[in-house]
């Protein structure tokens, strides 16, 4: 076993990296919501690229996913699973237990950014 995946702050630390990124909650306060772009500004809109659980042991994060890579992983890993209370088809939800290296989960991140930004 791989030890201990990343923790909440290692992962929101990383998400806040990406240019432009920043920590809101939408939806009520256990739901931190990683966005690019501004509503006040003009021609921009905002777009989640990821969620975070908080308080989830380990940390769950909803990500956005090419559809074919998002059934790849569901299929080879048991942490990772259809996006919860997302569209299925382009969100998953990543469980932090190890399962997949830090790298693989910045991978899927960066990806989910990309696909929110292009």
């Amino acid at each position: 076993e791989k030890g201990e995946g990343m923790t909440h702050k290692e992962l929101e630390t990383y998400l806040l990296s990406m240019p432009g990124a920043w920590l809101d909650y939408p939806f009520d306060e256990t739901t931190a919501v990683y966005k690019v772009g501004h509503k006040d500004a003009p021609g921009e809109e905002e777009k989640m690229f990821a969620l975070i659980a908080e308080g989830s042991q380990p940390v769950r994060v909803s990500l956005k996913c090419d559809p074919q890579l998002s059934s790849n992983l569901q299929q080879k890993y048991e942490t990772v699973l259809p996006g919860y209370h997302m569209n299925k088809k382009h969100w998953i939800t990543v469980i932090c237990s190890g399962q997949l290296s830090d790298d693989e989960v910045k991978d899927l991140a960066r990806l989910s950014y990309r696909l929110v930004t292009e």
